[in-house]
Order: structure tokens, then C-alpha cells, then sequence
């Protein structure tokens, strides 16, 4: 074990061999890997293996992570039957008496399984155009069914759990409860596989599994690459999928889950519910059934009128036919989310659509084609009244992306310390809510883990 001084990380040195999703790979493959260049693949896989190394952290800097492990390394080591990575000055938490932490090893060797797949089937082998809708469909598609996320043998039975990483106690007590009351009832869990709402539905899950003897729950985190330093995979994940960008982490929720519970969060949650009624909004969607319902306990009530309120506000009065409103009572919604999915089942039946992949919903190209949150593209964002609504729930969504990467994305941290905050500016009907909106999220310290101290990195330009 290294220690360099009393204030430097505890680190650990080992040689691991793989276990579970990934046992050898090709000379080519090996050679991405280790290019440090701009083509390559190393600095991909370094990051993320060091995001699932640190989990839990108590930190949602990614800036400040990458500078704390600054000495990591993780190297392919070539050998005749096969490989094994050599890890330098990993994080100490992952080991137990010198060992990595099997569940650890097996979320690593899914981060190099998706970092080579993406890599060479998905972005470098001409299959794909991801300047064409269909096609990302069928790229999010590959990238699941490679992780073996799509499940063909289980009926309509998931459940995605969304929310915030910087949630009050109550409130990710509450997302043990609902996770709870959702396992007694046999459904399984996806969420964005990190700490707070991420891990509060799956800790309670696994105890309504456990009481109804199933022993073979699916606990689906979804990340990618930009994200996954900052919300590091929790424990109890047992199936991970990497995606190469936020656009595609989102639709890989919406076709694979058959419903979605919206706990209490900040800027990110703020930007998936956006996606989510961006996507319902679209008139061929019309007809979809997909349980939507946003929940906390009591002392949430008032966060989600908020919600409820800028939405109405910007979007209009009939997205609310889309979701539904059930605060600080757990089982409701367990029984609420059991009624809507079965709905969903007999719908796909009768559209003879695929249990696991939800592929008749329409997803318009705005809203998988990543966003960059640059200074000039956060200023030039739409967000304007008279435009379609289904445009303009894009748009506000790039708006929460753009703060997202400015709160705790490695890139965004670093322009806003080079550029200043970002601009974000518009009709004042839409404005005037959405700083409402961002200045709650400021004063309920939802912005990040360490947010007393919060300075913002947006200002809104009326």
C-alpha cells in the first residue's frame, strides 16, 4: 500500500484476472486500449475503471477525484490464454486484505467490456450512423443486448428509478421504502447507478426480493463516461452497462424499463424528466402506456408542486396526463407502478412489440444527438415560446445538461473556471420559472454533495 503523506488517498497495487463479462481479447483490441492518443481507448478506460474503484466516495467532483488519483494506472497485460489488467495506486476502499471486492471486479471488467465494444463495434466499424435516429435506436439496442441487459426470458417487470445523488436522509429513506415495496411485488430495478435515489430503491428491493425468495433480482445500473466519476456505481449493482453519452444513457432507460418512479433530485433529475415528456409529448407517441410517477415523502410535497409548477409553466397544462403525483406513500406507488406495467404488457401485445426493447416509441433525433455545454451552445439554446413542445422540452433539457456538466462533469467544471458561467437566456415566461426552479435547487442544497458553499455555474440573462 502507498502512502505518500497523511492528506494523499490510500492506494493499492495489483494484478487482476477477469471475471465475468469479458475473458480475452484480440492484439487490436489490446493496442486501442493502450493508445493514449486521441483514437485510443486508454484514457476512456482509465477513467471509468477509477470511477468504479472509488465507489463510495463522498465526493461528486469529478475534477477533484481525477486530480486525487492522479497517479492511477490500469495497463492490459497480454499472456497466451488470455489477460489480466495491472492496476497502480487504486483506490484502497476497493480491496478487502489485499483482494478487489468481487462485486467491484465484476462492474470493472463490464466497464472494459462496453469501453471495447463501443469502441470498435459501435463508433469505428461503419454499422452505425450516429447521425441517423433509427440507427442510434439500434446502436442503444446492441450496446444492451452485448451487456445482456435485454432479458427475453422475464415479462414486462422493470422498473427505472430516477433522482438525485445529493437527496436529504428522509428522503433517501423513502427510496428504500418504495425500492421495498416494488420487490415484494417481483419487479426488478434500473437506475443511473449511483449513490442516494440510485441506491435507495435497490437497497430496499433487495429485501422485498429476499422476502418473496427471488433470487435472481436484476439490479441494472446504466452510466457514461462523463457522469460515472461523480456518481460512482453502488454496491449494490449487479449488472452495469456503460453508454458512450448521456443522450444514449437516457434512451437506453425509456426502451428497456417498463415504467419510471422520479424521486426528489437536482439539475439531472430536472433534465430526465424533461427527456421523458419531451418523448411523450411527440404526437406519435400518442397511445404509448408508460407509468410515469414522481414521489417523495411529506416533507417533499412542496419540491414537487415546484416541479409540477415549471412544467405546467413551460410546457403547458397537458403534460400533466402523462404523470402522476404520490407523496409519502410507498406501497401506492408499488401498487400504482404493478397496475401501469400491466397495462404496458397487454399494449405490447396488441402492437406486437418486444417485452425488452420498447421500439415503437419515437424518439426525435434532438433528443439523442449529444449536446455539448459549451459557453456559445448554452447561449444559443431555444428557449422560446411558439416552438413545438416536444422541441422545447429539448432544448430546456440541454439547459440542465449544460449545469449538470458545469456542477460536476471534469470538462464543464474546467471551462466554467476558464470562462466564466454559463448564459442562459429566453422568453421570460420560460426564464422567470426556471430560475425559480434553480434558485429552490440552490437553497435545498440539491445542486451537489457539497453544496453549502455553492457558487453557481449559470446566469440567467433575461
Amino acid at each position: 500500500m502507498n502512502r505518500e503523506n497523511s492528506k494523499a488517498p490510500h492506494t493499492v497495487d495489483v494484478l487482476v484476472s477477469p471475471r465475468g463479462s469479458l475473458e480475452i481479447l484480440s492484439q487490436a483490441e489490446v493496442a486501442r486500449l493502450q493508445d493514449a492518443s486521441h483514437g485510443g481507448l486508454y484514457e476512456l478506460f482509465r477513467r471509468c475503471s477509477l470511477a468504479v474503484l472509488n465507489s463510495g466516495s463522498h465526493t461528486d467532483d469529478a475534477m477533484l477525484i481525477l486530480e486525487q488519483y492522479h497517479n492511477f494506472d490500469i495497463q492490459i497485460i497480454q499472456r497466451t490464454r488470455g489477460f489480466k489488467l495491472k492496476i497502480s495506486n487504486a483506490p484502497a476502499g476497493a480491496f478487502v486484505d489485499g483482494e478487489m471486492i468481487k462485486g467491484i471486479k465484476e462492474l470493472l471488467f463490464a466497464v472494459l467490456r462496453d469501453v471495447v465494444y463501443i469502441g470498435t463495434e459501435i463508433e469505428e466499424s461503419g454499422n452505425f450512423d450516429l447521425r441517423d435516429s433509427k440507427s442510434i435506436t439500434n446502436a442503444v439496442f446492441h450496446i444492451l443486448r452485448n451487456a445482456r441487459i435485454l432479458d427475453t426470458r422475464s415479462s414486462t417487470n422493470l422498473v427505472v428509478c430516477l433522482g438525485g445523488h445529493s437527496i436529504s436522509r428522509k428522503e433517501y429513506d423513502y427510496t428504500k421504502e418504495v425500492g421495498y415495496e416494488l420487490g415484494l411485488r417481483g419487479l426488478n430495478i434500473c437506475t443511473g447507478c449511483g449513490p442516494g435515489a440510485m441506491k435507495g430503491p435497490m437497497k430496499g428491493a433487495t429485501i422485498g426480493h429476499s422476502k418473496q425468495r427471488i433470487r435472481n433480482g436484476r439490479y441494472i445500473g446504466i452510466s457514461e463516461p462523463s457522469i460515472i466519476a461523480a456518481e460512482s456505481p453502488n454496491p449494490i449493482v449487479n449488472h452495469l452497462v456503460i453508454m458512450p453519452d448521456i443522450e444514449k444513457r437516457l434512451e437506453a432507460f425509456v426502451r428497456a424499463g417498463h415504467g419510471i418512479v422520479v424521486f426528489p433530485g437536482g439539475p439531472g433529475t430536472a433534465e430526465e424528466i424533461l427527456f421523458l415528456l419531451g418523448v411523450f409529448l411527440h404526437p406519435d407517441n400518442a397511445g404509448q402506456d408508460y407509468p410515469l410517477i414522481f414521489t417523495g415523502p411529506r416533507e417533499s410535497e412542496t419540491y414537487f408542486r415546484l416541479i409540477d409548477n415549471f412544467i405546467c409553466q413551460t410546457l403547458g397544462p397537458k403534460v400533466k396526463e402523462f404523470y402522476r403525483i404520490i407523496i409519502g406513500d410507498s406501497p401506492a406507488v408499488a401498487q400504482e407502478m404493478a397496475r401501469g406495467i400491466g397495462c404496458v404488457r397487454q399494449r405490447r401485445r396488441i402492437n406486437g412489440d418486444a417485452f425488452y426493447f420498447n421500439w415503437l416509441l419515437r424518439i426525435e433525433k434532438e433528443y439523442q444527438v449529444p449536446f455539448a455545454p459549451t459557453h456559445e451552445n448554452m447561449r444559443s439554446l431555444r428557449l422560446r415560446k411558439g416552438i413545438e413542445q416536444y422541441e422545447l422540452a429539448a432544448n430546456l433539457r440541454r439547459a440542465f445538461s449544460g449545469i449538470v456538466a458545469g456542477n460536476i462533469k471534469d470538462n464543464g467544471i474546467r471551462a466554467i473556471k476558464q470562462h466564466g458561467p454559463f448564459e442562459i437566456q429566453g422568453d421570460t415566461a420560460i426564464i422567470k420559472p426556471l430560475d425559480i426552479l434553480l434558485q429552490t435547487f440552490v437553497a435545498q442544497n440539491r445542486m451537489k454533495l457539497t453544496s453549502n458553499d455553492y457558487s453557481p455555474c449559470y446566469r440567467i440573462v433575461s
